[in-house]
């Protein structure tokens, strides 16, 4: 009983954040801070957008380059006829391509897939001598007096949709990717069996109506 009477008489006085001596405002008479709020609508009432903040820096669009482009995966176990199946198409893609094709095509086109290749290798081992030919396919194939189709400083025109030219292209692939090797090996000339020229030069090949020197 005693410790009952002394609680009730306790009084127990509210919590304070602030010192003892300031007073309580009442709720119902406080002031809120005003908060501004930006007017999102115009007079008549159309949302406006905000204006982009022109300080800052735009954040550029990363371009996809060439190489980046998905690639067909070519085996390189796969035989000759079929690789030139996975890469035939109208386009070379790059002038240096383009012109080893149409050195191909002009060369070989008649010839079997072997052939070709040969020649496109042959191409190919002229622009790879460390200076003996021109450094680059079309180099190669304007060099005064080495290949007859070529008449001054552009290409014959090629229809792009013929078949073979698409089996010129797709040599020119495989050449310059070295996906196969041709049995003409380093050979840098060649001529077709119904001429003789009288070349003092190695022999190392003879592929459809080609013989191949080195």
């Amino acid at each position: 009983m005693l410790i009952c009477a002394a609680l009730t008489a306790t009084t127990i006085a509210p919590a304070q954040a602030g010192p003892a001596s300031e007073t309580l405002v009442s709720t119902a008479n406080a002031t809120l801070a005003k908060v501004s709020v930006p007017e999102l609508l115009d007079p008549s009432g159309q949302p406006q957008l905000a204006q982009p903040n022109a300080d800052a820096p735009e954040t550029p669009i990363p371009e996809t380059t060439t190489d980046e482009l998905a690639q067909p995966a070519i085996d390189r176990s796969e035989n000759l006829a079929a690789m030139v199946a996975d890469l035939s198409a109208p386009d070379a893609g790059t002038r240096e391509l383009e012109c080893l094709a149409t050195g191909v095509y002009f060369e070989a086109k008649s010839e079997p897939l072997a052939g070709q290749l040969a020649v496109g290798q042959v191409i190919a081992n002229r622009a790879q001598s460390g200076g003996r030919f021109p450094s680059t396919y079309c180099g190669v194939l304007f060099q005064r007096g080495q290949f007859s189709f070529v008449h001054g400083r552009s290409l014959p025109h090629v229809a792009h949709s013929s078949k073979q030219w698409q089996t010129a292209v797709a040599i020119a692939k495989i050449v310059d990717q070295d996906l196969k090797d041709s049995p003409v090996g380093d050979a840098l000339f060649f001529h077709a069996r119904y001429v003789s020229p009288g070349w003092h030069l190695k022999r190392v090949a003879s592929i459809g109506n080609h013989i191949f020197f080195r």
